[in-house]
């Protein structure tokens, strides 16, 4: 099959890996000085699943790529409207645009740009960052990645996709029922781990040592879900319970990207994650203190 990786970072660069490792045709379409290493000494990619380096096609022209049969969609989220102009060269009449990308909002941009006909919800499961430029650094998480087409539909191309992951080592590749409900199953669970160590500047370590800060991250995650059941989307009941024991057993020294990109001066994708929650909740009559507050909090560093 052929893939192009719109958006070859930390996800987006290490699902292309193992796709060509399983001997399908990738393309990445990266910028800057990682779109210059790509180029000049291909990607590496340092993971815990174990290592692995390729020589692929990089480009920041997708024309120079063409068509193909999957765009797997990775860009930060606050890229992702402007990100949309640039799909056309690549979209045949079946290509499948699959985001892999933080938040509930980004099928419905994609949407917007391309049609809903050619886009695929996903969700990325992997603690994975660019190292240096050039190199992926595969440092934890189940490397699980989650799609399925938006109205639960089995079509060709989703069976012919999870085929696809399904052959790539360090992939744990998972067709959903309803991918809906995974997007913001996964959403509840980074408003809080991103939304937390970032407000703070303390490691989950930290938080879960404090009686307060720990019913803090619980209540973000009750928060999200609470939209996300008025909203209509039926998360399961168990979900606060199942994220707040997996964030007890994580490494004591975790952070999250969120908070990342805050200590190094990088744009954040506040508007997507806990700012996406309080956008969402003024359509119920649900209320999210916890997550107007870490918006709050977090708002000048976002803009």
């Amino acid at each position: 099959m052929e893939f192009a990786i719109f958006g070859a970072g930390g996800i987006g660069a290490y699902l292309g890996a193992r796709l060509a490792d399983a001997g399908h045709d990738v393309s990445l379409i990266a910028r800057g000085e990682h779109l210059a290493a790509l180029r000049s000494e291909g990607l590496r990619v340092e993971s815990v699943a174990g290592d692995t380096a390729v020589d692929l096609p990089a480009t920041d022209d997708p024309g120079e790529i063409g068509t193909v049969d999957y765009v797997l969609f990775t860009v930060k989220a606050y890229d992702t409207r402007e990100a949309t102009t640039d799909l056309d060269p690549l979209l045949g009449p079946e290509t499948a645009v699959v985001s892999f990308q933080n938040g509930v909002d980004n099928e419905r941009w994609i949407a917007e740009a391309v049609g809903e006909s050619h886009v695929v919800g996903g969700v990325a499961y992997v603690f994975s960052t660019i190292e240096s430029p050039g190199v992926v650094a595969h440092t934890g998480g189940p490397a699980r990645f989650v799609y399925g087409e938006l109205d639960g539909s089995r079509t060709d191309r989703i069976e012919t996709l999870d085929d696809a992951l399904s052959e790539c080592a360090g992939v744990e590749a998972v067709l959903a029922d309803d991918v809906r409900v995974e997007l913001w199953r996964k959403f509840a669970f980074i408003c809080a781990q991103s939304g937390m160590t970032a407000a703070t500047r303390k490691p989950i370590g930290r938080i879960r040592e404090t009686e307060t800060s720990w019913r803090m991250y619980r209540r973000v995650v009750e928060e999200v879900v609470a939209v996300a059941r008025a909203s209509g989307v039926d998360v399961p009941a168990d979900t606060v319970e199942e994220w707040v024991e997996f964030a007890r057993d994580l490494d004591p020294e975790m952070y999250s990207s969120l908070h990342y990109d805050l200590v190094h001066e990088k744009r954040l994708e506040l508007d997507a994650l806990n700012g996406a929650v309080v956008r969402h909740a003024e359509s119920t009559d649900v209320e999210v203190p916890m997550n107007e507050a870490v918006e709050a909090i977090l708002r000048p560093w976002a803009e």
